[in-house]
């Protein structure tokens, strides 16, 4: 298994992209909850990860709405099976945790839901930042719930000048 790494810069802050087998399979955020330490990254290396950076400039330029790339999604079969989920979320909607539990056929689950959809490892285009709490607050984000808010209006078609 290699694995590369490259850092590029976003609206939201540095971005680390990581590629296992140059099959991206995360993006984290600075100060992230749950980023693993910066050894596991491995090599540092950009080749993988061009159509990647093309697909994240072309989001943030919003000319993109869905991202269209293989990943490597490690965790879980149960998290695998969230993070799935949180990829039919479309552009600008939100779903709640206890929306997502009741689509995997356990209504019962929505702290598990929370638990998988923080530990996403490819941030922003496995779009955590979509679900919201059942009374529609914004909770659970790793990124920080300010880069939550800003990704969600962002998405909602805020302003530029009122993202950042």
């Amino acid at each position: 298994m290699t694995r590369q790494h490259t850092v590029v810069d976003s609206p939201y802050g540095a971005l680390t992209l990581v590629a296992t087998d140059s099959v991206l399979s995360g993006v984290y955020m600075t100060d992230q909850r749950h980023r693993p330490d910066e050894e596991t990254f491995g090599i540092p290396d950009p080749a993988p990860f061009g159509e990647t950076i093309r697909q994240l400039e072309a989001y943030f330029a919003r000319e993109l709405t869905a991202f269209d790339l293989p990943l490597r999604l490690e965790g879980t079969a149960f998290q695998r099976t969230v993070w799935e989920r949180l990829l039919a979320i479309p552009y600008g909607e939100t779903r709640t945790y206890g929306e997502l539990a009741e689509e995997l056929g356990n209504p019962n689950a929505s702290r598990a839901v929370g638990l998988a959809n923080g530990k996403n490892p490819v941030s922003i285009i496995v779009p955590c930042h979509r679900v919201i709490g059942s009374s529609g607050k914004l909770i659970g984000y790793g990124g920080g719930l300010d880069r939550k808010q800003r990704l969600l209006a962002f998405e909602s078609g805020a302003a530029p000048d009122s993202l950042f």
